[in-house]
Formats: C-alpha cells, structure tokens, sequence
C-alpha cells in the first residue's frame, strides 16, 4: 500500500504543479522549458510505474475490501469508461464535442475513475481512483479559472467537426472494445468483458 501511495503523490503531484501557476513559471524560467518538460515527463512516468507496481503488490499481497459493489456497477462501469474513451480520443480531434466539453480530457478521467470507484470496493482502489478523480476536479477548476482570464485560441470548432466527432467516436469505441476485451485483462489481471473469466 506504502508503494501505490508514493507512486500517486508522485505522479498526481506532478501534475497537480502545472496548476500552480507561478511557481511553475518561475521553475522554467529558472532551467528552462525543455529541461522543465524533461523533468515532468520523467516525474510522471516514474511515478506512473511506482503506483502500478504498488497497486499490483497491494492486489496481490494485501488486498482490503471495504464493501462489495453489485454485479450491475461492473456493467455501469464498462459503459461509463466507453464513455471516457470517446472523451479521450476527442480531446484530440477538434470537433463540436471537443467544443461543447472544453475539456474533454478531464472529463474523461472523472468518469473513467467514477466507474472504477463504483465497480471496486477494496481499499486500495478507493485511494486510487478516488485520488485520481480529487485531482481530476481540481485540475477542472482550475482550467476554468485560467480559461476565465485567458480564453484558448483559435476555434472553438474545426471545420470537419462533425467528421472529427465520428472519427472520435469510432476510434474510442474501437480502443475501448480493444481495452476491454484483451488489453484489460493481461495488463491489469482483471477481467471486465461480460462472460470472461
């Protein structure tokens, strides 16, 4: 458990620095923007592994379950994080879903760490996901605030939107499918399609 919570505090505190808008400045200004990007990349990727290491020793060695989610939040979930997907792709691909949500990452990784806490139960989960969708909401808000004092540039819309709309939907369905039913299970050790063991 120790492990998985070294990993999030390093990458969720990684990325939690980028709303810190001053003292992020400073810092590039100070080593400079490839140095600065460098560090973030290597931060977040170290701690990415140090938490996925951390929560297969703790599913493997300590696993601690709090309550037991029905069967129908497996199902909810599965459909939620199709949902996610599509979000995911669309954040970039320009269209009018990418408009509508302005920030259809975050929404994705909201709902994808809302469905995982719906269909888990055990302790470590709780910690990770709901950590992961604190920071979520968060970097949401503070998105807002920055996008209330300096608007994005350029279109809200490309001009293919609706074909960049399909492509997002289309791809994320097909990297959803492709997750879910193969990548899923051999990488995380849990099968989540309807009829796998």
């Amino acid at each position: 458990m120790l492990l998985l919570i070294v990993g999030l505090v390093l990458f969720l505190g990684t990325h939690a620095f980028t709303m810190a808008r001053g003292p992020r400045a400073a810092l590039i200004e100070r080593v400079g923007e490839g140095p600065y990007k460098i560090g973030y990349s290597v931060a977040s990727l170290l701690g990415l592994v140090v938490l996925s290491i951390g929560y297969g020793q703790y599913r493997a060695n300590g696993y601690l379950e709090i309550w037991s989610p029905p069967v129908w939040t497996r199902h909810l979930a599965l459909l939620l994080v199709l949902l996610a997907f599509i979000c995911f792709v669309a954040a970039y691909l320009p269209g009018r879903i990418k408009a509508r949500l302005k920030h259809p990452m975050l929404l994705g990784v909201k709902i994808w760490a809302t469905a995982h806490l719906l269909a888990n139960g055990d302790l470590g989960s709780i910690i990770l996901f709901g950590a992961i969708l604190a920071w979520a909401v968060m970097a949401r808000i503070s998105a807002k605030r920055r996008d209330e004092v300096k608007p994005h540039g350029g279109p809200a819309a490309a001009p293919a939107g609706w074909r960049n709309d399909a492509l997002a939907v289309v791809i994320g369905v097909a990297a959803w499918f492709v997750f879910a039913r193969v990548l899923h299970p051999w990488l995380i050790g849990v099968a989540v399609w309807p009829g796998q063991a």
